[in-house]
């Protein structure tokens, strides 16, 4: 039987030719796959027992084994088995070659990592096609070692990161917060003063607003890496709605005045259920969001209401807007929006405040959405009663 017309695998590159080793004790089954697969750009190495085939595979470090099931000494399953005990054993295929279609056969021959079966008399054509599909799926399973170590690399490599970034965040906290309460007990020293001049006084109070938004930004970054580890959670009490905003727009006053804002409020619900420092943190957030995007002589005005089993605190500025396309994302840390047109921030920002925001909301079983105020800006922040 002559064997099949001979096709090129080489790469142009000069790749090495794949390398088979035939294990068969029958010498015309060995010349007719040697004839075979030479003549599809292979490399071949006989061997004609299972001893010899297991130095041969020491030696020669094939591609692919063609092994005989049936031999004297040592049948095919037993060299198979030992070939993979071998360094590189494991991954190399093994297409078994038998006279014997039982069940017990193949069940042996399964059970110890054949790839593949041909039955005898071989037939060349049959040959190369199972050669080819074992080592493409040899190849196939390398490719996706390689990219299996490539990926647990990168998830390694993302974990130092997380790490480091939460050892970077510890540090800002840590020693961030001792220097920014001294600057504001000092701006309290100062206050204190009776000689202190009223310029003076204005800047002393402006630095203590500003030592108040950076103490902020500080826990903010705190709470966001709570929130990222699911730790966020709220110490639920009664809060006094009216006291928490007239207290929130009190400590943003210096702000607002200087951007020439007027701060306003209608309550019209007394209590609610929650955090009182964190629903503090998230209005004054709110709030000055809102005094660095409502244009000069315009009012800011925060609202809270019960409204179907639950508080809404909304914070309402005549400002820019948000973009409907963006009034999900902005909650995203670190995003602000800019002019699709002239790329200048709309509503610039540190990226966190938001962010923080929404967590707030969220681990008080809320919700928080931004509404078009025709114009401006409508930030939304839904408390159910009951969480």
């Amino acid at each position: 039987m002559s064997p099949p017309p001979r096709q090129q695998h080489i790469t142009p590159d000069a790749t090495p030719a794949p390398k088979i080793l035939v294990v068969d004790d029958n010498e015309v089954s060995r010349t007719v796959a040697r004839a075979t697969l030479q003549g599809q750009g292979y490399l071949v190495v006989l061997a004609s027992c299972g001893a010899d085939a297991l130095v041969a595979f020491d030696r020669e470090r094939p591609d692919c084994v063609l092994l005989d099931v049936q031999m004297p000494d040592m049948d095919g399953v037993a060299v198979c088995e030992r070939i993979r005990a071998r360094p590189g054993g494991a991954e190399t295929p093994v297409v078994f070659l038998t006279a014997q279609r039982d069940l017990d056969t193949f069940d042996r021959a399964l059970k110890v990592g054949g790839n593949d079966f041909l039955a005898k008399p071989v037939r060349p054509a049959e040959l190369v096609v199972r050669v080819q599909c074992v080592l493409k799926l040899r190849q196939m399973h390398d490719d996706l070692r390689e990219h299996y170590d490539l990926l647990r690399k990168q998830r390694d490599d993302l974990m130092r990161l997380q790490l480091q970034k939460e050892r970077l965040t510890a540090f800002v906290i840590h020693d961030l917060k001792n220097p920014v309460a001294t600057i504001d007990l000092l701006g309290q020293l100062l206050l204190a003063q009776s000689e202190l001049d009223h310029d003076s006084r204005e800047m002393v109070s402006d630095v203590r607003a500003q030592t108040a938004a950076m103490n902020r930004m500080i826990m903010n970054l705190l709470d966001l890496a709570k929130a990222d580890e699911g730790q966020l959670s709220p110490r639920r009490g009664d809060v006094a709605v009216r006291e928490l905003i007239d207290g929130t727009l009190t400590e943003l006053t210096v702000q607002a005045t200087a951007r020439k804002v007027r701060l306003a409020s209608r309550v019209t619900v007394d209590q609610l259920r929650g955090d009182p420092d964190l629903l503090r943190r998230m209005l004054a957030n709110l709030i000055e969001n809102a005094i660095r995007h409502a244009p000069a002589d315009t009012a800011i005005t925060v609202t809270a209401a019960a409204v179907d089993g639950a508080t809404e605190l909304r914070v309402a500025d005549q400002g820019a807007g948000v973009p409907e396309a963006m009034r999900e994302k902005i909650f995203s840390a670190f995003v602000q929006l800019e002019d699709p047109e002239t790329g200048v921030p709309q509503r610039a920002g540190r990226g966190l405040g938001l962010a923080f925001c929404h967590a707030v909301a969220t681990c008080h079983g809320g919700s928080i959405t931004v509404e078009d105020g025709a114009p401006g800006a409508v930030f939304c922040v839904r408390l159910p009663d009951r969480p």
